[in-house]
């Protein structure tokens, strides 16, 4: 089983940054854990490292498919199996990440085995990021014939049932691993005012960068983009502006508070759902301190192992 050492925190917060610092100071690599950056082609709106910064540090978990197919974090941890495969079992791995879902499925597996809530939930995750489509499409790829049979297959209950029931009825290369819920991850919290400005600093940024070309251009590649792609904070308002449904200033102004929305959804989740040690990032500390004081929570914890192969 592999081990990594873990880097959570809410969007904005600085952990590319950190992420990045300590991989390169450890000869590791970094396993992201992001639910936006597996997508091709869109990458000023999801701060995307720079092709230097990957150049610098292997990066696994990015740039996984295509913003046109639905993804589900089922899809990411078996490619992130794979990808595994090509890091050498003594280079040091780092997860940074503020996608709990993905955090959670890396460090404690994913329970296909056997129904419960925790697989429900994920099916309502699911449906509340891809709606109906993103069911049919998991039920389609698990059991053809078993969407075909369904009386109503617009019904996400039905999709629920059928797929829980298929997995059932066959095996599966995951399990739930009964891993202790105290692996201690290291976090960024910054205070919240400094986090809103970060987030309004970023989203500026993006802007700046040429996020509305980007999105003409996913516009001209794809016919249509997946359901989760299509609503992503920043992409969604420039689709909006492309349509002109929103100027530049609303635009900006309705990501802005999208993303301190998730920003505090991201906080209620690790705060709640793991064992975090918090380190303030605030505007007086550097990278370089506030990346010692992450180190230093990791030798105390140490790396926790992995609930995937």
């Amino acid at each position: 089983m592999r081990e990594a050492f873990v880097l959570v925190g809410p969007t904005a917060s600085g952990k590319s940054d950190v992420g990045q610092l300590l991989a390169e100071r450890m000869q590791g690599a970094i396993l992201s854990a992001d639910s936006m950056l597996v997508y091709e082609g869109m990458d000023i709106g999801t701060a995307k490292p720079s092709s230097e910064a990957r150049g610098n540090v292997p990066y696994l978990g990015i740039d996984l498919v295509r913003p046109d197919h639905p993804f589900d974090v089922w899809q990411y941890v078996s490619l992130i199996e794979k990808q595994l495969a090509s890091v050498a079992p003594g280079k040091p791995l780092l997860i940074v990440g503020g996608s709990g879902l993905y955090v959670n499925a890396l460090v404690y597996g994913l329970d296909c085995d056997r129904a419960g809530p925790v697989k429900r939930e994920y099916w309502e995750h699911i449906l509340s990021q891809h709606g109906v489509e993103g069911l049919q499409t998991t039920l389609r790829e698990r059991d053809p014939d078993a969407l075909s049979r369904l009386p109503d297959p617009m019904n996400p209950r039905r999709l629920i049932r059928a797929i829980e029931q298929s997995y059932h009825q066959s095996h599966t290369t995951h399990s739930w691993r009964q891993h202790p819920r105290a692996a201690s991850f290291a976090g960024l919290l910054p205070e919240n005012d400094v986090l809103r400005e970060r987030i309004l600093t970023r989203v500026r940024r993006m802007y700046a960068a040429g996020l509305l070309e980007e999105a003409r251009y996913l516009r001209a590649c794809y016919a249509k983009l997946s359901r989760t792609a299509s609503q992503a904070i920043g992409y969604q308002e420039v689709f909006s502006v492309l349509d002109g449904d929103l100027d530049e200033a609303e635009a900006r102004d309705r990501t802005v508070v999208r993303t301190n929305r998730l920003a505090k959804r991201q906080r209620t989740w690790f705060r709640h759902q793991a064992n975090v040690e918090w380190v303030s990032p605030d505007t007086n500390r550097s990278v370089e301190e506030v990346a010692a004081e992450v180190e230093k929570i990791w030798r105390e914890h140490g790396s926790v192992q992995l609930g995937i192969a």
